[in-house]
């Protein structure tokens, strides 16, 4: 997957998360970490190889969700 995705963050007037990234990050990696479950216990629906492409996409994208805010919270990024 070579398509990237930007992010926006959500900011009050005062430079304040109004989304918990922590959650965001943590249920992308949970979805993915299900689904693998999912395939490991031998869902006949899932094909592995696509669980396991998106699975790698959303923890990706967890990551650059905690870079960002990471970034904005240490004042690295203009709002």
């Amino acid at each position: 997957m070579n398509r990237e995705v930007t992010l926006p963050l959500i900011v009050d007037d005062r430079g304040t998360l109004q989304v918990a990234a922590a959650d965001v990050s943590k249920l992308l990696r949970t979805v993915g970490g299900r689904w693998l479950h999912l395939v490991e216990a031998g869902a006949d629906d899932l094909d592995e190889d696509t669980v396991a492409a998106l699975t790698i996409e959303l923890a990706k994208l967890a990551d650059r969700i905690d870079v960002a805010c990471i970034a904005h919270s240490s004042g690295a990024v203009s709002g």
